[in-house]
């Protein structure tokens, strides 16, 4: 273990137990580098329970990082040595820089939800940063016995729930995130089961919570989402099958708050049953 990461660590560990604040001679910016330089380090302690609460509380904390700082930071943040890095590898230590790079930036996104601070040209870049990523990624392992969360689609769609609530995700934004949701649902290698679907859920409630997509799109893109079992079977058939169920159970069951009788609901329980193959006709 090389002193700085050790000097790290004993920082935000003393950090952690003094609510953050720094101490007489201590930058910020420092900090900012070091956390990025870690940010996907193997250590779940360093990167999951020490690196990331500090960005949520500098972040998220207005009298922190400034808005200028934020920019740069989600420059950083979607370069090619973080969001990227080694992108399309699968089954190594390269997945938890990549996703906890993710988590950081759903946190920037919401800063500005709540008191709009991005360019436009800012807000595209991270958008189709994002887009990018979820067509990209590989590794969609979730809890891994030795690293801890990898978690990249649901560190992913952490960040699309805070992107389709912006001022500037028209509907054309909503339409390429729900292109974007199929697609890793459809990904061909990997059944979910460590609760993505649940937080890819949270993107399409919010949606429909929000009302911003016409009903009949959506219900639309939910009766699309059942055609895969009409594909010749194979495997990548069964993986798209089982993670299309599973993501509409969770939102049926999360839409089930709403008690009125809709098209939406209808369009849910026919796909469910639908891709169900064990369900009696």
């Amino acid at each position: 273990m090389s002193d700085t990461r050790t000097k790290l660590k004993l920082d935000l560990q003393r950090l952690e137990q003094e609510q953050y604040r720094l101490r007489e001679g201590e930058q910020l910016q420092d900090f900012v580098e070091l956390l990025l330089q870690y940010i996907g380090d193997p250590d779940p302690e360093l990167r999951d329970n020490l690196i990331y609460p500090v960005f949520y509380y500098w972040i998220l904390d207005e009298n922190q990082l400034t808005e200028a700082q934020l920019r740069s930071l989600l420059r950083e943040l979607t370069d090619e040595q973080h969001l990227f890095y080694q992108i399309g590898n699968d089954g190594d230590p390269s997945v938890f820089t990549r996703t906890f790079s993710a988590l950081p930036i759903a946190l920037i996104v919401r800063r500005h939800r709540q008191k709009p601070f991005l360019e436009l040209a800012d807000f595209l870049h991270v958008k189709d940063a994002m887009l990018r990523y979820f067509q990209e990624e590989k590794d969609l392992r979730g809890y891994l016995s030795e690293g801890g969360w990898a978690h990249s689609t649901a560190h992913g769609a952490d960040v699309f729930v805070e992107l389709v609530q912006c001022q500037e995700s028209d509907e054309a934004v909503q339409r390429e995130v729900l292109r974007a949701i199929q697609g890793v649902l459809d990904n061909g290698k990997h059944i979910f089961n460590d609760e993505e679907d649940e937080r890819l859920a949270s993107i399409v409630d919010t949606m429909i919570d929000k009302n911003l997509l016409p009903e009949h799109e959506l219900t639309d893109w939910i009766n699309g989402l059942a055609r895969c079992v009409e594909l010749p079977k194979s495997r990548a058939q069964v993986i798209a099958r089982v993670n299309s169920k599973n993501f509409l159970r969770s939102l049926y069951l999360r839409r089930a708050r709403d008690s009125r009788e809709n098209e939406l609901a209808a369009a849910m329980l026919a796909a469910v049953t639908k891709l169900n193959r064990f369900a009696i006709n």
